[in-house]
């Protein structure tokens, strides 16, 4: 087995060609990757959420790829970018220019998560020949009416005065000793949350530019998501597609699967039965079980291919 080996740096990124904003990044480099997977989280898009998922599927794609997931902009442990806000369409363009950065030549695999579903959808739109496969974790593609969660939550980003205000009150846990803050996110999410993502929470969350910026982005997925789902690029894509959808998840409700299954049928589909939630990164069982399930998605579908890969990356992949 291959070492746990994640580096977490903070670097820029060029953004509209005019400046650079701090992006975290999580990633594993392997010595002769046949393929990379970047990954792309969802709201909030801090990436130490995702460790324990991105160490479990690295290992488990033994070695035959390099893996980046790429933080979202402005959502970062310190306020690099001086309260600058980021739209959907911001944060997608931003994850362009990161993989334009890393001149990555071997063939991309996407990973979303969320609304890191519609980025890399959007991502696969702008790259077709670099991208091989685009998988969405619990996506969230379009409004859910029926959500009372997404009805308050609408409500708050819409209006810069709530938004604005629920910041400042998350900000000021920021100012309690970290073990009184640790419990509160404990007591708040549950106890069922790994070291990791309590970490992560009390690192990133209780941050002004953060909530702000969560906010804001939230406030333009709204907007966009309202809009009918592309079907037609679904469709003529549907062969790079899948979707994995959760049971009572209102960002990705299952009328949801239902719809794609009728629109785009070749997109292939599945339903996780485990108990694991839309929030799967914030438990360790849950981020090794969905490691399994994106590694076993991206074999299948590379093992069509293999003969176009090295000979040992083929061995692996059977």
């Amino acid at each position: 087995m291959l070492a746990r080996i994640v580096s977490l740096t903070s670097r820029p990124v060029p953004f509209f060609r005019s400046f650079s904003c701090m992006t975290e990044i999580l990633e594993i480099h392997a010595d002769h990757p046949s393929f990379h997977v970047v990954f792309v989280p969802g709201n909030p898009g801090i990436i130490t959420f995702y460790k324990e998922f991105v160490e479990s599927l690295f290992e488990l794609l033994g070695g035959t790829a390099s893996v980046s997931a790429v933080g979202s902009a402005g959502q970062t442990e310190k306020n690099w970018d001086h309260g600058n806000l980021y739209s959907l369409q911001e944060q997608i363009d931003h994850k362009i220019e990161f993989i334009r950065v890393q001149n990555i030549e071997v063939p991309l695999v996407l990973v979303g998560h969320s609304i890191g579903s519609y980025i890399s959808l959007e991502m696969l739109r702008r790259l077709p020949k670099k991208a091989e496969y685009c998988i969405g974790l619990y996506p969230f593609l379009a409004l859910n009416l029926q959500s009372k969660k997404q009805s308050t939550i609408v409500k708050i980003a819409m209006s810069r005065v709530l938004s604005t205000t629920l910041s400042f009150l998350v900000a000021s846990l920021g100012l309690l000793p970290r073990q009184v803050l640790r419990l509160i996110f404990k007591l708040s999410f549950g106890k069922s949350w790994s070291n990791t993502a309590l970490e992560a929470a009390c690192s990133h969350l209780a941050q002004y530019h953060t909530m702000r910026n969560m906010l804001f982005m939230a406030m333009t997925e709204f907007r966009k998501l309202s809009e009918t789902p592309d079907w037609e690029f679904m469709t003529e894509n549907q062969d790079k597609i899948t979707f994995l959808y959760g049971i009572d998840d209102h960002w990705g409700p299952l009328q949801m699967f239902e719809e794609i299954s009728k629109q785009a049928s070749g997109i292939a589909l599945s339903i996780e039965r485990e108990g694991h939630t839309h929030s799967f990164c914030c438990t360790e069982a849950g981020s090794v079980w969905v490691a399994h399930h994106v590694a076993s998605l991206i074999k299948n579908k590379l093992a069509n291919s293999c003969r176009e890969l090295e000979p040992m990356a083929c061995w692996l992949l059977s």
